[in-house]
C-alpha cells in the first residue's frame, strides 16, 4: 500500500495542500489564495470562512490528483502563519470576529500603554517577546472588546481563541489545542514553564477558559472526524504535527542542531537560529521563542522578523500592477545592473526586529528621473536581502559567533537574483535546498515522528538535499557603501509618524 503524509500550510495570503511520500517528495499540492482585508490604514484583516474553504478546498484537490484511498495517509501536520488571532464560538465552530492578522498595527495603543507600565521587562523574560502589536495577546483583547458580551462568553468556557493551527485543528478534529512553538508566539507563554503566565492574563482580563492546551509539536493532536464531505480518504487519519509556519520551516531545513540558521522568503521574511536547550535573551531586539518540542525536549531559536517581504512583489502585482506575475520581477530586475541609487523599505506595516517601530511606513528613496519599472522591481528585491542581512548580523552579535552558512526557502526564494544578492550581502553562502516548501515539508515530518513512522532526526536529516549554493561574489568596499545607503533609508521610513 502507498503511505503518504498530507501537510496544510496554511499561509498569509494562500492556503496549500502538500501530500509527501514517506522519502519527502511532493506527490501532489494546490494551493489558493484568499482575500486580504485593509479595514483603515495599517489594519489587516483575514475571513475566517475563507481560511477554512481555501484549506478545505486545497486538501480536496491533492486528494483526488493523487487518488488517495482510505488508510493511504498516515498523519497530517499543521503549519500556520502565526499569531493571527481568531475566536470562535465553541458549539458552532463560527468565528466571532475577523481574524486580525499578524501584520494588523491597531493594538499598538494598547502596547504602548502595557510598555508604559513597565511590562517590557516581564513580557521579555517570561515570553521571549516584545511588547508589540504583532502577538496575539493585544488582537485577543481587542476582539473581547468589540464583540457582544465578549468578556462574559469568554469566562463562561462559550468562545474559543486560537492561531490558526488550532482553528484548523478544531474544524477538522472538534479539539481545542495548539502547539508549544503557536503558543510561544501570543505573548502569554511563558516558553521554560511551558504554561501561560498569569501576571499576563491578568493584566489583559483574558480568561484561561479561552486558551487552546499546548502540546509537544509532535503529538496526536486528534483524528479527523467522519463528517467532512470530501475528505473522505482522511477519515480517522491523526493530526500529529503541528508548528508555526517558521519553525516548521527551521525543522524541514534540518536544522535539528544548535547555531543552524535558516530564512524563509514568505509574505514576510523570518531569519531563525536553532540555539538547543538554551533559551537565548536577545541583547539587540530579537526575539527568544520555542522551535518546537519533541520526545520531552523542548528546543528554542533566536529570531528576527521582516513583516513585508512577499507581500511587497504582490503590491507590485496588485495595487501597483507594474508587473502581472510574481516571476515577472526576476525578468525586469535582471534587466538592469543596479536600481540606479534607489532603495525600498517595505514598512508597510511598521518594522520589526530590530527597530521594533510599530509607526515607520513604506518608503522609496533616492529616486532620480531615470529610475523606471526594471529599477523599482530590483529596489524591492534588495530591499528584502537587505533587511535579511541586518537581522543576520544582529544575530551573530546575540550569539557572539559568524554564521558560516544560511539555508534558504519559500516562494520568493527561488529569485536567483535576490538569493545571489543575499550572498553578496551577507558574504556568505547561501543554500537553497530542493525542496523549497520547507514550511510543508516540516509540517509532515513533524507529523510523521509523530505516529512513529521516523525514528529520529538524523534519519529525517538524510532527507534533505541542496539544489544551488550562491556563493558571495561582492567586494567589500561596494558591500559597505550599499550598505550605508540602505542605513541611510531605513532612518527616513522611521521618520514616518501617524497623527
Amino acid at each position: 500500500m502507498r503511505r503518504f503524509i498530507l501537510s496544510l500550510d496554511q499561509g498569509t495570503t494562500s492556503s496549500r495542500a502538500v501530500l509527501f511520500d514517506t522519502a519527502g517528495s511532493i506527490i501532489a499540492s494546490s494551493q489558493y489564495e484568499f482575500t486580504q482585508h485593509y479595514p483603515a490604514p495599517g489594519w489587516v484583516e483575514h475571513d475566517p470562512d475563507d481560511i477554512w474553504t481555501s484549506q478545505y478546498r486545497a486538501m480536496v484537490d491533492v486528494l483526488i490528483d493523487a487518488d488517495v484511498k482510505a488508510g493511504e495517509v498516515i498523519a497530517i501536520g499543521i503549519a500556520n502563519q502565526r499569531e493571527t488571532t481568531v475566536v470562535w464560538d465553541g458549539k458552532t465552530g463560527r468565528a466571532v470576529h475577523p481574524a486580525i492578522v499578524w501584520q494588523c498595527r491597531r493594538t499598538a495603543p494598547l502596547c504602548e500603554e502595557l510598555i508604559r507600565e513597565g511590562l517590557l521587562p516581564h513580557v521579555a523574560e517570561t515570553t521571549g517577546l516584545r511588547i508589540d502589536a504583532y502577538f496575539s495577546a493585544t488582537k485577543l483583547r481587542y476582539i473581547l472588546d468589540n464583540i457582544e458580551n465578549g468578556q462574559a462568553r469568554a469566562e463562561i468556557g462559550e468562545l474559543m481563541f486560537g492561531t490558526v493551527d488550532s482553528f484548523l485543528i478544531y474544524k477538522l478534529c472538534g479539539e481545542h489545542l495548539t502547539d508549544y512553538s503557536n503558543a510561544s508566539r501570543t505573548m502569554l507563554f511563558d516558553i521554560r514553564r511551558l504554561d501561560y503566565d498569569d501576571l499576563l492574563l491578568k493584566r489583559l482580563s483574558i480568561p484561561r477558559a479561552i486558551l487552546p492546551k499546548p502540546l509537544p509539536s509532535s503529538a496526536i493532536y486528534g483524528t479527523v472526524g467522519g463528517n467532512i464531505e470530501g475528505l473522505e480518504a482522511l477519515y480517522g487519519v491523526p493530526i500529529s504535527g503541528a508548528a508555526g509556519d517558521q519553525q516548521a520551516a527551521l525543522f524541514g531545513q534540518a536544522c535539528f542542531y544548535a547555531g543552524q540558521a535558516k530564512c524563509t522568503y514568505g509574505t514576510g521574511s523570518f531569519l531563525m537560529m536553532n540555539t538547543g536547550g538554551d533559551a537565548i535573551r536577545s541583547e539587540n531586539e530579537l526575539l527568544t521563542t520555542i522551535a518546537w518540542g519533541i520526545d520531552g525536549r523542548v528546543d528554542y531559536a533566536l529570531e528576527g522578523s521582516i513583516f513585508n517581504a512577499g507581500s511587497s512583489i504582490k503590491w507590485l502585482r496588485d495595487e501597483l500592477k507594474l508587473i502581472s506575475s510574481s516571476h515577472e520581477i526576476d525578468e525586469l530586475a535582471e534587466s538592469v545592473p543596479d536600481t540606479k541609487g534607489c532603495y525600498f523599505v517595505s514598512a508597510f506595516t511598521g518594522l520589526g526586529a530590530p527597530h521594533w517601530d510599530m509607526y515607520a511606513r513604506g518608503a522609496l528613496l533616492g529616486l532620480t528621473r531615470d529610475v523606471g519599472r526594471p529599477h523599482l522591481c530590483r529596489a524591492v528585491l534588495e530591499g528584502i536581502a537587505y533587511q535579511v542581512c541586518e537581522l543576520a548580523r544582529t544575530m551573530e552579535r546575540d550569539c557572539r559567533f559568524p554564521l558560516s552558512a544560511l539555508k534558504v526557502d519559500g516562494g520568493a526564494s527561488v529569485s536567483n537574483l535576490m538569493m545571489q544578492f543575499q550572498a553578496d550581502l551577507l558574504n556568505l553562502p547561501v543554500n537553497r535546498p530542493r525542496c523549497v516548501e520547507s514550511t510543508a515539508l516540516g509540517a509532515a515530518l513533524l507529523a510523521g515522528l509523530g505516529v512513529g513512522f521516523y525514528k529520529d532526526l538524523n534519519e529525517l536529516a538524510r532527507l534533505w538535499q541542496s539544489e544551488r549554493i550562491f556563493m558571495p561574489a561582492m567586494s567589500e568596499l561596494e558591500r559597505q557603501s550599499r550598505l550605508k545607503g540602505w542605513e541611510k533609508a531605513v532612518e527616513r521610513a522611521k521618520l514616518w509618524q501617524i497623527d
